[in-house]
């Protein structure tokens, strides 16, 4: 009789964390950043000042990193390194918005975001989902009747969680000028931008924006890409609204939490072992995508087979297991009956054998 499993996690599995190729590289990456130690260990340095957004070395390997994998041009003083994506959309909220502020959000999203949002003071609306992202229309709706209290949209506009949809082109275009013209700021969470398991040829919202009149913040991280225990990510924005992400107090009295840890990493990042073990990740959840979509199909579910990321959307036909949707929605009131299912945590044949659970 298949038992139920442990689809709720958004974990990578352990065997992915463990690869001799991974701790080799990362091995000698960390001790060739100790040989900077007078500069890695310190709040920054007489040629550079504080690190505030990060020190120089690992923005720079971090913008050439990302300018290989986008095939696009990244300015390092267009990055801040982060203790992972979260810090990201908290710094956001914390600088760039007010206690009373309007934040909209997608339906069904990312449900953690909801509290680093309330965390800020801030009220949440929700907007559908459609086939190429979140629903404009009912976006613009909100901006009308609320008549400038919106001051952030979050969006995951890539291999979506927990539906794996990506905005289309259009849409992005859109989004941001709805951006300049309603004046609200877009914390556009790319966790999954690389994680793709075929070539998808989506540009960061960042590309998208006006650097004289910017309203994006990219926000990526290398928890699905290496492990979430590195806590290492990044904000891509232009700099009059990245500056500013440093100005709060925890930064401006302990400095950029990040500068060991990054700095561990820019070895890792410049030698190629970065895009070698992305690789290996990619290729790894792409088959446990491909086998759950598959078994999915074959109980005689229904399912959108996404392009990246950790997740799959599923709606019940009775027998439930994973994350419930309703979590999902802003006031919990709709997605009872659709699961969200990570395929990136349990070994293959318990992964198997959960699906057959929802057999009916």
């Amino acid at each position: 009789m298949p038992a139920a499993q442990d689809f709720i996690k958004g974990w990578p599995h352990q065997e992915l964390l463990q690869t001799e190729q991974l701790r080799t590289a990362l091995m000698e990456s960390f001790k060739k950043g100790l040989d900077k130690s007078h500069e890695y260990l310190n709040y920054g340095d007489p040629g550079n000042g504080a690190y505030m957004l990060g020190h120089p070395d690992f923005r720079k390997a971090l913008a050439d990193f990302l300018s290989k994998q986008y095939n696009l041009p990244v300015d390092p003083k267009n990055l801040m390194s982060t203790a992972g994506a979260s810090m990201g959309t908290d710094l956001a909220c914390r600088t760039l918005c007010k206690v009373g502020d309007l934040a909209v959000v997608e339906e069904p999203t990312y449900f953690l975001s909801f509290t680093m949002i309330r965390d800020r003071g801030m009220d949440l609306l929700g907007v559908p989902m459609q086939d190429d992202g979140m629903d404009l229309d009912a976006l613009e709706k909100h901006l009308v009747e609320q008549n400038g209290k919106i001051k952030m949209v979050y969006t995951v506009p890539v291999h979506h969680n927990p539906t794996g949809i990506c905005m289309s082109d259009a849409k992005r275009t859109k989004l941001v000028a709805l951006a300049r013209q309603y004046d609200f700021v877009i914390v556009s969470d790319e966790a999954y931008q690389l994680l793709e398991f075929e070539a998808c040829n989506i540009k960061p919202l960042f590309y998208y924006d006006d650097p004289e009149n910017p309203h994006v913040l990219s926000v990526g991280t290398f928890s699905k890409l290496i492990g979430p225990g590195v806590k290492v990510g990044w904000v891509q924005a232009h700099e009059k609204l990245l500056k500013p992400l440093a100005g709060i107090g925890y930064i401006d009295s302990g400095n950029n939490p990040v500068i060991f840890s990054s700095c561990n990493l820019i070895h890792f990042l410049e030698s190629g072992a970065m895009a070698k073990h992305l690789a290996v990740v990619c290729k790894d959840l792409g088959a446990r995508c491909a086998l759950i979509c598959k078994k999915l199909r074959e109980v005689g579910l229904e399912v959108f087979q996404p392009k990246g990321g950790y997740f799959v959307w599923v709606k019940s036909k009775g027998k439930m297991t994973g994350r419930s949707g309703e979590a999902m929605a802003v006031k919990k009131d709709k997605f009872q009956d659709y699961m969200r299912l990570c395929f990136a945590w349990l070994p293959t044949d318990k992964l198997e054998e959960g699906i057959e659970y929802l057999r009916q």
